[in-house]
């Protein structure tokens, strides 16, 4: 099987001046409540991940079948339909706050959201405050220490 490269990679694009282009002044101003928030949860900077998504932390993965690269910990999207938040280790882990946390719609590691007014702020910090401490005890993970 052939290595696989990703294509959403960390790079020094400056975060502040990709959430000030994003045109929907509602999605803008989540964003940036967003930038404190995941900050705050986590202790990291904000990076940019390829051309429009906010990483914080980053971690090296492996997989049995060779496959191997960084990704993110967690982080933010403010995408046209909706803010796309990624939380990783698979939402299926955590079904009681995502029970608490209102209207959403969910993907394997996605969570959508159309403004953070629909959501409760502190189960989403928890939300992602638990799935970054159970990725980093999965098997084929080691913290990316760049």
């Amino acid at each position: 099987m052939g290595k696989y490269e990703l294509k959403t990679k960390l790079n020094d694009a400056k975060v502040e001046d990709f959430i000030k282009s994003v045109e929907n002044d509602q999605r803008r101003e989540d964003a940036f409540q967003l930038l404190d928030i995941f900050a705050e949860v986590t202790g990291e900077q904000p990076k940019m991940w390829g051309t429009s998504i906010v990483g914080y932390g980053s971690y090296h993965y492996k997989y049995a079948s060779g496959q191997e690269g960084d990704w993110m910990e967690t982080g933010f999207s403010p995408r046209k339909a909706s803010l796309s938040l990624y939380i990783m280790n698979y939402l299926e882990n955590y079904p009681d706050e995502l029970a608490k946390l209102g209207k959403h719609k969910t993907g394997k590691g996605c969570l959508y959201v159309n403004k953070l007014s629909d959501i409760d702020i502190e189960v989403l910090k928890n939300l992602i405050k638990q799935s970054i401490t159970d990725l980093r005890k999965l098997d084929y993970v080691t913290k990316d220490t760049r």
